[in-house]
Order: C-alpha cells, then structure tokens, then sequence
C-alpha cells in the first residue's frame, strides 16, 4: 500500500485556527497547541490506510466522516494520491451539510 500526501484545505486550516483560538481563551495557549497537535497529527495518519472512517457520499460524493478524542469531527476526501482534510469541526459543531 503507498502511502498518500495529506493536505489541508484552506477552511480545514481555518478551522484549525478557530479551535486554537477557543481553547487557547478557555485555558492557555500551550493546552491549544498541543491540542492542535494531536489533531494534526492525526490527520496525517490518514496517509496509509485512507479509506477509514464513514463514508458519507449523501452529503458529498468521496467524504469521509472519522471522530477525534470525542470532541472533534475530521472530514475528508480520499482520492488516489492524496488525502485531502476538508473541515475540522470542534465541539458540538453541527458539521452536516458544511462539509
């Protein structure tokens, strides 16, 4: 299995900052940047194995739906050389026809 190149979407970057930012005002920084961490990190896991997660073509053909720690919804799509992180919803963000 070769592995794919992860990329994120300008509104999955978006995204990422505006988690940052909220958790960065509710405790500190430092909490923010390892929680972003984390969740980057588990988006670039993504690169083997891609096809995980719930495929969600209903809402958009080629999506994928996978959960992170509880707290985040990671959507993607999966073609056949890359993976591309579409959203990063946080929280109880109802992400259903954003992504």
């Amino acid at each position: 299995m070769k592995p794919r190149d992860v990329v994120f979407a300008p509104q999955a970057e978006a995204d990422l900052l505006w988690i940052y930012d909220t958790i960065a005002a509710a405790a500190d920084p430092a909490t923010a940047f390892r929680y972003i961490q984390r969740i980057e990190e588990k988006c670039r896991g993504l690169d083997l194995g891609s096809e995980r997660g719930t495929k969600r073509d209903d809402i958009r053909r080629d999506l994928r739906i996978i959960g992170f720690e509880r707290r985040v919804t990671i959507a993607f799509a999966v073609t056949s050389e890359r993976v591309e992180i579409l959203r990063v919803f946080y929280g109880g963000v109802n992400w259903q026809g954003k992504a």
